[in-house]
């Protein structure tokens, strides 16, 4: 059975400009190839994308009373998503991150450390958990300062209180030297931890994904999922292994959103209640997508090409394709 989904996270305005090089510094002005206004966050690329997919979804955000959040609110509600979870504070600005992208897609972000999404608390998210979906995915580990980890320890109890209910949950770095075993108290809420493999290394202090998807299992992450760029991902549960390639692209124009765009392919997935390899195979097909547009959500992402490059990838097995270092999730 099809179920409905919640992301919790942030929503942002990025402008990009692209590429750039450090000769960028060494001129009072300099011509980009692109330069464009999106919009992103983890939280809102995944109820995008997964609203591209035709998936029903609620998205439990923050943003300033600005001319910015407004802009926020009607893009989600031109992708039919619900803003009635968007939490609407008048002393905080929306986040405006600079996006500067360089010849190989790689991203340099400018932010606000002020801004909404780096507010996003406890209190924000708990009076709206009674209505969440049977699915959650929380997008933003260590991005909010007022979601330390006592308070996402409280935070994934309660999501938790709900008999059945699966708690995804996506992570940036680690800003305070967080280590894996400050996170032993929130581990074992989560049914699928997805970081990418320079992540998961800040926590475990292996560079290995192998060895750092093992770590998480232990400390008690039902399902770890370890992003590895071009190389695919690493999925481990305490009785499964699984190394999925990534789905070779012609050409990275921009890796912004590329990990967003893994995990909602993931939900999507698990929402239809797909096999965990499969789930593994059609996010790395829906991540590889993102890559060849400007932007997290921009591309317009098409279920067809996705199930497509789902199956391809599925015929070439465990193969690692390296035609694109850039082709899939970071």
């Amino acid at each position: 059975m099809k179920k409905n989904l919640t992301i919790i996270g942030n929503s942002v305005i990025d402008v990009l400009a692209g590429p750039v090089s450090e000769k960028v510094f060494q001129a009072g002005s300099h011509p980009m190839e692109r330069i464009k206004l999106s919009f992103g966050g983890d939280a809102l690329n995944e109820a995008v994308i997964l609203s591209q997919l035709g998936r029903k979804v609620d998205l439990i955000s923050k943003i300033g009373d600005d001319e910015s959040g407004a802009r926020i609110l009607s893009f989600l509600q031109k992708h039919g998503i619900p803003t009635g979870n968007i939490v609407v504070e008048p002393q905080t600005d929306t986040s405006v991150n600079i996006v500067l992208v360089d010849e190989k897609g790689e991203r340099s972000f400018l932010t606000n450390p002020k801004g909404s999404q780096r507010r996003l608390s406890y209190k924000d998210v708990l009076p709206r958990l009674e209505t969440a979906a049977d699915i959650i995915s929380f997008a933003s580990i260590f991005v909010s300062a007022d979601l330390d980890i006592p308070a996402m320890t409280a935070l994934f109890r309660e999501i938790k209180k709900k008999t059945g209910r699966i708690l995804v949950a996506d992570m940036t770095k680690a800003k305070n030297g967080e280590r894996l075993e400050d996170l032993r108290g929130f581990l074992p809420y989560i049914d699928y931890l997805l970081p990418n493999a320079a992540e998961a290394a800040l926590l475990t202090g292996t560079e290995d994904p192998f060895a750092s998807a093992e770590q998480l299992v232990k400390a008690g992450v039902s399902c770890a999922v370890i992003k590895c760029g071009a190389k695919g991902c690493v999925i481990k549960t305490e009785n499964e292994w699984y190394q999925i390639p990534a789905y070779p692209v012609k050409q990275c124009i921009d890796t912004t959103g590329a990990g967003d765009c893994f995990a909602a392919g993931f939900l999507w997935a698990l929402s239809e209640g797909m096999e965990l390899e499969a789930c593994g195979r059609f996010a790395c097909a829906a991540a590889s997508c993102a890559v060849e547009y400007l932007g997290a959500t921009d591309g317009g992402l098409s279920s067809d090409e996705v199930f497509r490059r789902y199956v391809s990838i599925g015929e070439n097995g465990s193969r690692v394709f390296d035609s694109c270092r850039d082709s899939a999730i970071l």
